[in-house]
């Protein structure tokens, strides 16, 4: 069982799914109801339409989906959000190439979607002919909302969810089910309060004022999503980060309490605790596709991985 769950004492069905999801070593567990997110919806529109989605077409489909779980899942009455804390220790103080946290394990898709799977079949097994998907991050699905709805946190100013026991550091899954249970209550306020240190920590002033990012000026979406040139924008700001960036994560008050003990599977690969520069440099394809085969890193492929590098640091 994790720490610091405060579990109902009653053994109504929602507690007995969060009982087992923490048995699998999700860090939180909340379920809300599958209804259409109509403000985040227009929110999400809104932004699309000033262009602070950058290259990422794909955001521009499917929208109305993306805030509908109905239409992910038939007959769909409830949603199932999970936490899962990985590694916050610093990695790379004082050390280029850097990477993001949330990619020096294994890939947390395939980690979380087990655990889900095992959560699904334990519910299907409670409530037989329950019907339900998983989802981490892989389908519209507006999944930070989802969690704020479910009770887990708030949106912080840098855009991300924040738990007041995890922090930020933090991954989100999904399953959205026909089953019908007791339902969490929304997480209430914001406890960010007057602090913008993430704000003033941005180097390129991705972090709008409605909490939200202009993907244009984003050192993780230039790293990972992007493709082509990097522009003149990011010269000399970077900061040495070849994937992702966690500069507003690092600076945030919520993650300077040490957390509970993560997946093993989130653990450094030792390539990162042991390769210098030099190294990452002299990478081949083939050495690149071996280290990383089951990494985001993946993501931004060897191409782009070798254009970051150079780009932070030009031979």
């Amino acid at each position: 069982m994790r720490q610091n769950w405060n579990l109902d004492s009653s053994d109504n069905l929602n507690t007995r799914i969060k009982t087992r999801a923490s048995e699998l070593g999700f860090d939180r567990c909340g379920i809300v109801p599958a209804v259409f997110l109509e403000k985040e919806y227009t929110r999400f529109g809104s932004w699309i339409k000033q262009g602070f989605q950058a290259g990422m077409d794909y955001l521009e489909r499917n929208s109305e989906k993306r805030a509908d779980p109905g239409k992910l899942v038939e007959n769909a009455k409830s949603v199932i959000v999970v936490l899962m804390r990985y590694a916050s220790i610093p990695v790379f103080e004082n050390k280029s190439p850097k990477f993001s946290r949330y990619a020096l394990g294994r890939d947390y898709h395939l980690v979380l979607k087990e655990k889900l799977h095992e959560l699904l079949d334990f519910i299907e097994e409670e409530v037989p002919g329950t019907r339900g998907r998983v989802f981490v991050d892989s389908a519209p699905v507006m999944e930070r909302s989802l969690a704020v709805r479910a009770g887990l946190g708030w949106i912080g100013r840098n855009s991300m969810l924040i738990n007041r026991n995890l922090g930020s550091y933090t991954f989100i899954g999904e399953i959205i089910t026909d089953l019908e249970t007791e339902y969490d209550e929304p997480f209430g306020t914001s406890h960010c309060g007057s602090c913008s240190r993430c704000i003033d920590s941005c180097p390129t002033g991705a972090i709008l004022p409605d909490r939200s990012i202009d993907s244009n000026k984003c050192i993780s979406y230039v790293t990972i999503e992007h493709r082509g040139p990097i522009t003149e924008l990011f010269r000399n700001k970077m900061n040495g980060w070849a994937f992702g960036c966690d500069i507003c994560q690092e600076v945030c008050p919520w993650n300077s309490k040490p957390g509970s003990p993560v997946n093993p599977q989130f653990e450094p690969k030792p390539e990162f605790i042991n390769y210098t520069p030099a190294m990452w440099r002299e990478l081949d394809k083939g050495a690149f596709d071996e280290i990383f085969k089951d990494s985001p890193l993946l993501r931004t492929g060897y191409k782009g991985f070798t254009r970051n590098l150079e780009f932070i640091d030009p031979a």
